[in-house]
């Protein structure tokens, strides 16, 4: 297995191609928020269902221009008007009503007066392209696709639905996920500690990148390095779709993830991936699982699963574009030459400009808690001077799904 490392995209391809087929199901719109569309959804019905006035005012006839009129009746949200205006006619009408048989404008109400039923024009009245009327069909039309498959469910994706149409969605069922701490040095979150140990933060905060997706997340460990103790704690997650190590994907004499997934009969579909930090990833199929083991070393985990957990989460849920995409970004300062891997460097960008994190260990917490950004220098990459735009990767929210 002591093959070169795989280039970053090559990997992600060879990943996302094995990612599970979950069943899709239907649920209730209110409970697909974070979801991923399973299947394109079609509009049962056309928004508006009719002409729809788009201001406060008076609803008429514009070959009765300009005016006066007689007040005949009113056109409320809900409560439509059920004559027809003629000329010389209006009726008072509110944002969102109907606009009545035969009126084919409405008058702002600032630009009138109204003397009991008698109303005339004091203002400018409007443009013939701009008359203050939603059309029939202004949002979407009966039968046209209001969300093609693979769309992020959101709260606006919810409103569109519901108005489609739509009480129940297509979606993935939610997909099943272990994450596994691995590491003598590693205790429980509050314990005492003594110099040789460390809290075991990789798993919270790998468990808290996926938590805003649909998924039934379940932690393990910290597993001591021993063969038998994290063979055992695969053995128990082989209901998982998907289950993400952390620690023990190197080559050391206590990196025990690659032997103890042979002893579950696992099959090593590649390990290490030219990228820095983060080289010393796995992957592994059990049957239709997946096991991604991540580097040991926080900034390595956390970059690892941005590029390879969270796209192989969002793909197995339906995501019609699974993979972060970059933005260009100026540098605030001089950007030294790339070395032999492609570098994700930890940032802060403001909107325009990006700054280097002075410190890039991959083993310090605290750049990624400054960081809402990945700087990304390709593998020899030419020294850039401050001005120049590099491709960035923000993380939003800290980089969760």
């Amino acid at each position: 297995m002591r093959t070169p490392p795989l280039p970053l995209a090559e990997a992600q391809g060879r990943l996302l191609a094995l990612a599970p087929q979950l069943t899709i199901e239907h649920r209730a719109v209110s409970e697909c928020l974070g979801h991923y569309l399973a299947e394109s959804v079609t509009s049962r019905r056309t928004q508006p269902a009719a002409p729809l006035s788009a201001m406060d005012g008076y609803a008429l006839r514009s070959d009765s221009l300009p005016g006066p009129w007689q007040v005949i009746g009113e056109s409320a949200a809900g409560h439509p008007y059920a004559g027809t205006i003629e000329r010389n006619q209006s009726a008072r009408i509110s944002t969102g009503a109907i606009i009545p048989q035969g009126a084919n404008m409405v008058l702002l109400q600032e630009d009138t007066t109204r003397e009991g039923d008698t109303l005339r024009l004091t203002g400018t009245p409007p443009s013939p392209t701009d008359r203050h009327i939603r059309p029939a069909g202004m949002d979407f039309v009966g039968d046209s696709i209001l969300l093609e498959a693979g769309t992020k469910i959101g709260p606006a994706q919810i409103a569109l639905a519901i108005a489609g149409g739509h009480s129940h969605l297509p979606v993935r069922r939610p997909l099943r996920l272990t994450v596994i701490d691995s590491g003598d040095e590693l205790v429980l979150p509050g314990q005492a500690l003594n110099a040789h140990q460390l809290p075991a933060s990789n798993g919270p905060m790998i468990c808290a990148m996926a938590a805003a997706l649909p998924l039934a997340i379940t932690h393990t460990g910290p597993i001591a390095d021993n063969l038998t103790d994290l063979a055992a704690a695969l053995e128990a997650a082989h209901d998982a779709d998907l289950i993400v190590t952390s620690g023990g994907a190197s080559v050391g004499d206590h990196d025990l993830v690659r032997p103890a997934l042979e002893a579950v009969g696992a099959s090593i579909d590649f390990w290490r991936v030219g990228i820095k930090p983060g080289k010393p990833i796995l992957v592994a199929k059990r049957g239709s699982q997946i096991i991604l083991g991540l580097p040991g070393n926080p900034a390595s985990a956390y970059v690892t699963a941005y590029l390879f957990m969270l796209p192989l989460l969002r793909a197995s849920l339906g995501a019609a574009q699974p993979l972060p995409r970059t933005i260009p970004a100026r540098l605030a300062e001089p950007l030294a030459k790339g070395g032999s891997r492609m570098e994700f460097l930890r940032a802060q960008w403001d909107g325009t400009t990006v700054t280097l994190d002075p410190l890039q260990d991959s083993g310090a917490l605290s750049p990624l808690s400054r960081a809402n950004a990945l700087v990304v220098r390709e593998a020899g990459a030419d020294a850039k001077p401050a001005g120049m735009d590099v491709p960035v990767y923000l993380l939003e929210n800290g980089g969760i799904a």
